[in-house]
């Protein structure tokens, strides 16, 4: 009788888990969504209210020095998606004000015309949300980082609308090599609800329509060595980011003197091209799935993102990421003879792949982007993208707990 007791006390431990995490998960999607959503709504206002008005980009320097100085004003200065990350890791604390902070901030530099995107700005929000709702709800230690990885799940999910990529990838982006599987039920759900939410707020989900060829050795040899190449320019893309951003803090060290003369030379390189290379992109990634892309267009794209970032403007490199990444993959699948949208789409989740060390998140955005179609395509690409990236990575509190090149514990951040 007494292991009876213990048997249906042990099931319904569980029990109570799964109700306990579906229940926070799911309050935790609702707000994320909904503040994604109006998130999403803004950042696209913004940019189309400086489409509508192009005099909006002469007003750059003013949008970076308002973000450098609300950031001083609320004792933000240098948070960002790595104290997330780090949150999870050794429980440091997310400042609440974090939240508005990078949510305004955001929109004033895709108002201006920044390069940059939205996921990024998203995992600090939804990081910001479950944590300052874990503490709210007097979670546990051990809880509390759950519940700041649904909020990353929820508001990634309700920006892009791919809830299944939001919720391996919030999983997956912490420390590479090992998975939370304690966090599954509750990043879905709240995932699941904050996608849900968006599709309410009429927030439409991101997708692609792309032919994919039919298997065969050629085709996967083919994409094999446009893997490599997009591995390359994955570690081009971090490295161009970190190192025009260490380059601007070392001969600019005044925050308003490095936001003002950064903004200077993007409004010069703005009037220099058409205009391709300012806020998030979406519409030159559809051209270049569409089978249309400039030859150096992920030149430029990386150029402007890693000065709008490193002299203090604010957004996510996500969708950067994807821009560069499709753009080289059109241009590369001509030098290949592989179809240009079919190129570009292979080119968007390799780059995003070697970018964010997150290979198993990076292979179900292609089924959520583009469909189903001979998934080994992908697969192949994103395995081979992660491995040639090495420990290149664009979140340097990231942890790489297992080795790229054997079975081997090595527990290193990106960059060491």
């Amino acid at each position: 009788m007494e292991r009876l007791k213990e048997r249906v006390a042990h099931i319904g431990q569980y029990a109570v888990t799964l109700l306990k995490w579906m229940v926070l998960g799911g309050v935790i999607g609702l707000v994320g969504g909904i503040i994604g959503s109006l998130f999403h709504i803004g950042v696209d206002t913004a940019t189309q209210v400086r489409l509508a008005h192009s005099w909006v980009l002469y007003l750059m320097p003013v949008g970076g020095l308002a973000i450098v100085g609300l950031y001083r004003l609320t004792k933000t200065e240098g948070k960002g998606t790595n104290d997330v990350i780090a949150s999870v890791h050794f429980g440091e604390q997310v400042p609440g004000l974090l939240v508005p902070v990078i949510f305004v901030s955001t929109v004033i530099t895709h108002l201006c015309g920044g390069s940059a995107g939205r996921e990024g700005a998203a995992l600090q929000i939804g990081g910001g949300i479950g944590y300052q709702a874990g503490r709210l709800l007097r979670l546990g230690e051990k809880d509390l980082p759950l519940a700041t990885l649904c909020g990353m799940s929820g508001v990634f999910a309700a920006l892009f609308g791919t809830p299944l990529t939001a919720t391996v990838f919030a999983l997956e982006v912490i420390s590479v090599g090992v998975l939370y599987y304690a966090g599954l039920v509750p990043c879905l759900t709240a995932a699941l609800t904050g996608y849900l939410v968006s599709v309410l707020m009429g927030v439409p989900p991101t997708r692609f329509t792309v032919t994919v060829p039919g298997l065969e050795v050629r085709t996967m040899l083919l994409v094999m060595v446009l893997a490599l190449l997009c591995a390359v320019v994955s570690i081009l893309f971090c490295r161009g980011l970190h190192g025009v951003e260490r380059l601007l803090k070392r001969t600019l060290k005044n925050p308003y003197l490095r936001v003002a003369v950064g903004a200077a030379v993007l409004i010069g390189l703005t009037l220099l091209t058409n205009g391709d290379y300012n806020g998030a992109g979406m519409e030159v990634i559809g051209r270049a799935i569409a089978g249309q892309a400039d030859p150096w267009a992920w030149v430029w794209k990386l150029l402007f993102t890693a000065i709008t970032i490193g002299c203090g403007f604010k957004g996510g490199e996500v969708v950067p990421s994807f821009f560069v990444g499709a753009a080289f993959g059109c241009v590369a699948a001509g030098w290949l003879g592989l179809p240009a949208g079919f190129g570009a789409a292979m080119g968007l989740v390799s780059v995003f792949c070697g970018a964010v060390n997150c290979p198993l998140a990076s292979i179900i955005l292609s089924v959520e982007l583009f469909g189903s179609g001979d998934l080994l395509y992908f697969a192949m690409a994103c395995s081979i993208s992660y491995l040639i990236s090495g420990y290149c990575g664009l979140y340097s509190s990231q942890t790489i707990l297992y080795s790229k090149l054997r079975a081997e514990f090595i527990n290193v951040r990106t960059h060491e």
